[in-house]
C-alpha cells in the first residue's frame, strides 16, 4: 500500500463519502472474505481526496476550505450497482457508481483546490473498492460475487479521515452538504434507499484506466 511519507508530527488525511449502513458493513465484510488485508482498516467509501500529508498548523485552514466546499453542494443520490475492475493496469475490483457520478466529480474537483490543490496522474473515477492487491483468483471472486450488488442512498455529507499509527483510517469530521436543494431533488432523495438484487447478468472486466493508486485511500 503506497502512502505519502510523514515526518515528525505531520498528519496523513483523506476526504471521502462514507458508505452508509447497512451497505458499509456488507461491503467491508465482503472485502475481508476476498482476503484483502486492508479490509479492517478502511471503511467502505468513495474517495474525494486521496492520502495527503498536512502540517498540524494547516488543519484549520483545510477544515475551513472543506466547510466552504460542502456549503456549495447540495445532497444527491448515489446508486451503486455491479462490479468493475482496473485490471490489468491496477489489481483492483470495485463496486460501480452508476448514478451520482457527476455530483461526485464536481465535489472532488472542489475539494481538490485551495490548500488541498494537487494534480492527478489519472482521471477521477468514483467507485467503492472491494478488493485490492490480492491474488488474481480472489480478484475474480470479488468481481463475480458482487456482480449483482445494488444499493441506493442519499449523500448528505462527506468526511475527513485521518490515518492512525495503527494503520486505521478513521473519520474525523463530517462536512454536511448545505447547498440549496430543489424540490425535485428532495423528492428523489425521499425515494432513495434499499438494496435490490436482480437476475445474474454477464459482465466483462472494464480494463478502464486506473485512478492514481497513490491518491485513493485504498492504495
Amino acid at each position: 500500500m503506497r502512502l505519502p511519507a510523514r515526518q515528525g508530527d505531520q498528519l496523513r488525511i483523506g476526504v471521502a463519502i462514507t458508505i452508509p449502513e447497512p451497505y458499509g458493513s456488507l461491503l467491508q465484510a465482503a472485502r475481508g472474505r476476498f482476503g484483502d488485508p486492508a479490509a479492517p482498516f478502511i471503511p467502505p467509501h468513495i474517495t474525494l481526496l486521496g492520502p495527503t500529508v498536512l502540517e498540524p498548523s494547516d488543519v484549520e485552514e483545510v477544515e475551513r476550505h472543506l466547510t466552504a466546499a460542502a456549503s456549495r453542494h447540495r445532497p444527491f443520490v448515489v446508486h451503486l450497482r455491479g462490479t468493475g475492475t482496473f485490471r490489468p493496469v491496477s489489481p483492483v475490483v470495485f463496486v460501480q457508481v452508476v448514478d451520482g457520478i457527476a455530483s461526485c466529480e464536481a465535489l472532488e474537483r472542489e475539494v481538490r483546490t485551495g490548500p488541498l490543490e494537487q494534480s492527478l496522474n489519472f482521471y477521477y473515477h468514483p467507485h467503492v473498492t472491494v478488493a485490492h492487491e490480492v491474488p488474481e483468483p480472489d480478484l475474480d471472486r470479488a468481481f463475480e460475487e458482487l456482480v449483482d450488488f445494488e444499493a441506493t442512498f442519499v449523500v448528505s455529507a462527506f468526511h475527513s479521515y485521518e490515518h492512525g499509527d495503527d494503520e486505521v483510517w478513521r473519520p474525523v469530521r463530517e462536512f454536511p452538504l448545505t447547498g440549496a436543494v430543489s424540490s425535485g431533488s428532495e423528492a428523489t432523495a425521499r425515494r432513495a434507499g434499499g438494496t435490490t438484487t436482480s437476475a445474474p447478468r454477464p459482465r466483462t472486466p472494464t480494463g478502464a484506466a486506473a485512478p492514481d493508486a497513490s491518491r485513493v485511500l485504498d492504495s
